[in-house]
């Protein structure tokens, strides 16, 4: 219970269950709209509120255990977002809902910073394939979350939808045994890093905010594709749901395959390199796609998709390289912060869609990539190490 490999696994199973419980709220919208009588904006609002709680509040939460390392944030993280979740179905009333929503963001927001710590401290030689284990949890119950959430309130009504956090407190009681074996490693990590940083001063902050910057641009791509892809294809989904329904789930599908795949390509050609390259191709990627017929549009969807997430881990392991001694500080500001910052850049692109269509929009949709390929070069980060120097 104690090798490297399967605290790993155990890392990357809580993830999965915190992201599943987070998935799965989405789901729960529509019926929790019908039973409270919600307007569509207060429903929104909602889902604003857990979003907002579980990525804004993550930097706080790294701030705390970097200063007093506390594994126990693991498990805590764990009860916490079920413990939401599960009394959301029996809320008395909207403010108590709205409480008991908030609560699971808590949950969320508390796990990631500590997970994405342990997991760069137990795989410190190659931190972007560890750390592409950790979040491939993440992405898949981020995936199904919103379909087990359906099929229990089908069945059993919507109070069967508590049955979700069942896998989280599993989770949790593994979590318990395993404690002592992630604090020893945590320990042993921090102390390899000061004597080895000792000497380092840490990256200033303009640097950390080029890669924010980075990480904002490339969660506005990804949000912005598939907010828009139904609209793109507005005609299809009106004839065959199910067209657009594949099409979606080859886009966000293939960012499973791109997490996998980019952490141990990112270590052996360098974080910064693979930063630019997998950037850079997102633009033509993104241009096929949107002129793409037949299959080529579902093979184009899923390249895009890959390429666009698989630079995920890889900005988290970069970010505690340039912040060694606050690896749950700067997980949390890229995991959290900057990635909840998506809405806005979907809300820009609903203005341009407003006023000069979905093409103008679309076209702004691959600026973000240009963009972001220009700051990963402005990066002042060797581009061959792994590691700053």
């Amino acid at each position: 219970m104690s090798s490297p490999g399967f605290l790993v696994f155990l890392l990357s199973l809580g993830h999965f269950c915190t992201d599943f419980i987070q998935g799965a709220l989405p789901a729960l919208l529509p019926f929790l709209k019908d039973r409270f009588d919600l307007s569509y904006a207060v429903a929104g609002m909602l889902l604003m509120a857990a979003h907002l709680t579980s990525s804004v509040v993550q930097p706080f939460f790294g701030y705390f255990t970097d200063r007093r390392p506390f594994p126990l944030l693991l498990p805590m993280g764990l009860l916490v977002s079920a413990a939401g979740l599960a009394l959301v179905p029996f809320s008395p009333s909207m403010p108590w809902l709205l409480a008991f929503v908030v609560f699971m963001g808590l949950g969320t927001a508390a796990y990631h910073p500590e997970g994405f710590k342990a997991t760069a401290c137990i795989v410190s030689e190659k931190r972007a394939t560890g750390m592409s284990l950790f979040s491939l949890g993440g992405n898949i119950g981020i995936a199904l979350g919103g379909p087990a959430a359906i099929w229990l309130v089908s069945r059993h009504g919507l109070h069967g939808s508590t049955a979700v956090i069942l896998p989280a407190v599993a989770a949790a009681v593994l979590f318990l045994q395993a404690l002592p074996a992630i604090r020893r490693r945590v320990d042993d990590a921090a102390a390899s890093e000061r004597r080895t940083s000792a000497a380092m001063p840490e990256r200033p902050w303009y640097t950390v905010s080029l890669l924010l910057l980075i990480v904002v641009l490339r969660s506005w791509t990804h949000l912005g594709l598939s907010t828009y892809i139904p609209f793109i294809y507005r005609a299809e989904l009106a004839s065959d749901p199910g067209y657009v329904a594949t099409l979606l789930l080859a886009f966000l599908g293939a960012g499973t395959v791109g997490t996998v795949i980019g952490g141990p390509l990112a270590d052996r050609v360098g974080h910064r390199r693979f930063l630019f390259i997998s950037t850079a191709i997102t633009i033509p990627l993104i241009y096929l796609f949107l002129h793409s017929s037949g299959w080529a549009v579902f093979a184009t969807a899923a390249l895009t998709g890959g390429a666009i997430i698989s630079t995920f881990s890889v900005s988290i392991v970069m970010a505690q390289e340039l912040f060694p001694r606050r690896l749950a500080t700067a997980s949390g500001a890229v995991a959290g912060f900057a990635i909840g910052t998506g809405g806005i850049g979907v809300t820009l692109l609903g203005a341009v869609a407003d006023r000069h269509g979905i093409p103008a929009a679309m076209l702004l949709v691959n600026v973000f990539p240009a963009a972001g390929a220009l700051l990963a070069l402005l990066l002042p980060i060797p581009w061959k190490s792994s590691r700053p120097s």
